[in-house]
């Protein structure tokens, strides 16, 4: 018998090599060789007749795919309206994170409104399907459940039944019987995405797949599978582990920029209708130590409390602890407090904290934080009912932020009679914003004498 002939693959950017490495000379990643069986290699690249010919853009007729509403507010919101017929899409998250639980419930929607759903299974049975359909109080009449791991199951399945939409769970579980190498690996993972894809596209069938995520939270399999796919998303957890938020890193339909919340519930994935109660406090009164900020995901405004502590050191180097926020960000923001506020912190303890579990990378909610520690350190509250929104740049000017005007609207609608905002995007303001006082700084001294005058 002759011997398999094999390559070691890189997951990460798919370099090969005949023999196992420890680090990638191509990507510079360590351990991320796997084994896999050696491509046939045939001698000449054969040509063939043209289907269609190709065609300028000028003559092309229509807009593309239609977008087909999933019939989830908050998924099609991240999807950027909602399926694309013969789009391939992947998710991925943390293992029991509910991922499952958000697709069977996006495939009863969307079969309701759309058509037959295809639910090919690797990892449950039908009978663990139908259990949690029934949890869920989904009836099911549009989904069709198959279970099976066989990537050519799948294909004469979507050949038979022409789905709207088939959902893929999970990818990492799915083989094909043209390759000897187990699940999971790199060829395994690239030919079910490709030969899924291929089939996929002229029927129009949009493609779900659900993937697995590594200890570090990347993508388990090789890198080429998220260029393979049409958008990539990520199904995270705050803090607390009762809300979900799911997030997009790659759209080619819509923005990346959108985020959808969900609680987590015995009845599902419950969207949440009104985020930024989420995350501010019932105390609504001034606050040592607590300012309101707003940061813009996508086209939705968060308001958000925003927690600064500051205590003397109980050691010989003080503590800089961010949660939530960068910490180089932090530090920044403390060397122009120091230089150019005249605050000091050595010898202090920085805590800072974004309530309920955010992650926020917005150099809009600087200001926020610079007034929060300045509360904290000079023990002055931070005025009740006040949105704080700008940039703090290193010469202690305070940038003008995008979107203002949203930003303040919500304010507005949450009740809110204040907002600090950037002197320079006096601009920007229209009389739809007079419902607010504002209070317009342009710099960290205008700032500070704000919070100590109107305490």
């Amino acid at each position: 018998m002759a011997r398999i002939q094999s390559l070691y693959a890189c997951t990460q950017c798919g370099a090969t090599s005949p023999k196992w490495l420890g680090k990638c000379p191509d990507c510079g990643e360590w351990n991320s060789f796997q084994e896999a069986p050696a491509p046939i290699k045939t001698k000449t690249v054969q040509r063939v007749t043209l289907t269609r010919p190709p065609e300028f853009l000028a003559e092309i007729k229509g807009s593309g795919a239609p977008v087909q509403p999933a019939g989830l507010p908050e998924f099609d919101r991240v999807l950027g309206g909602g399926f694309v017929a013969g789009s391939i899409l992947l998710l991925g998250g943390e293992p029991g994170i509910g991922k499952s639980t958000l697709v069977l419930q996006a495939a009863d929607a969307f079969g309701r409104l759309r058509g037959p759903v295809l639910y090919a299974s690797g990892e449950e049975s039908s009978g663990q399907l139908k259990k949690r359909a029934e949890r869920l109080g989904i009836r099911g009449d549009t989904v069709a459940v198959l279970p099976t791991s066989s990537l050519e199951e799948m294909l004469s399945a979507l050949e038979t039944m022409k789905p709207a939409l088939l959902i893929v769970d999970s990818v990492q579980t799915t083989v094909s019987a043209l390759l000897e190498s187990p699940a999971g690996t790199v060829s395994q993972v690239r030919m079910v995405a490709g030969a899924l894809a291929a089939a996929a596209k002229p029927t129009d069938t949009a493609v779900l797949l659900v993937g697995h995520v590594t200890k570090d939270g990347t993508l388990a399999g090789p890198k080429v599978l998220e260029h393979l796919v049409d958008a990539v998303l990520y199904l995270e957890s705050d803090s607390s582990k009762q809300y979900r938020i799911l997030r997009s890193g790659k759209n080619r339909f819509g923005s990346t920029d959108e985020i959808g919340l969900f609680e987590m519930t015995g009845a599902g994935m419950v969207p949440v209708k009104d985020p930024s109660h989420l995350f501010l406090s019932d105390e609504r009164g001034a606050r040592v130590g607590c300012a309101v900020v707003s940061a813009v995901e996508g086209s939705r405004p968060l308001l958000f409390d925003l927690q600064g502590l500051v205590a003397p050191a109980g050691f010989g180097t003080p503590q800089r602890v961010p949660r939530g926020f960068d910490n180089k960000r932090l530090a920044m923001l403390l060397a122009v407090a120091e230089r150019k506020g005249g605050l000091s912190f050595s010898g202090q303890d920085v805590f800072l904290n974004i309530t309920g579990g955010l992650q926020v990378d917005e150099p809009a909610i600087d200001l926020g934080a610079f007034l929060a520690l300045a509360s904290s350190l000079l023990n002055v509250p931070v005025p009740a009912r006040t949105m704080i929104s700008g940039e703090v740049g290193l010469s202690g000017e305070i940038r003008a932020v995008a979107q203002l005007p949203r930003r303040l609207g919500e304010a507005a609608k949450l009740g809110f009679k204040t907002a600090v905002v950037p002197e320079a995007n006096r601009d920007a303001l229209t009389a739809k914003d007079s419902s607010l006082r504002l209070v317009q700084v342009a710099n960290v001294g205008d700032a500070l004498a704000w919070l100590k005058n109107d305490a």
